[in-house]
């Protein structure tokens, strides 16, 4: 199953290209490389919506704590973990 998955930017490179923008995304401990030229508005710290290796809309950090306690319970965590090496 795919699922968009919430993180928080931790770091954001390539500003000058708004296609090319991307950051440094931790989910619960696990940082990935993510797309973030959906949320332009997105700045470190922002919690974001991901999705296949794109950041596709910005969420409050309540909603985002709500959305791990979730996985967490499903066990999706887990898989996120054990796939460390993919981008997502």
């Amino acid at each position: 199953m795919c699922l968009a998955v919430p993180g928080r930017i931790i770091s954001i490179a390539n500003t000058d290209d708004p296609i090319m923008r991307s950051g440094r995304v931790s989910f619960g401990g696990v940082v990935k490389e993510v797309n973030l030229s959906y949320v332009p508005d997105a700045v470190v710290d922002d919690y974001v919506i991901v999705h296949v290796g794109f950041a596709i809309n910005k969420l409050d950090q309540a909603e985002a704590e709500t959305v791990f306690q979730y996985l967490e319970q499903l066990g999706e965590l887990d898989e996120l973990k054990a796939n460390d090496d993919e981008v997502y």
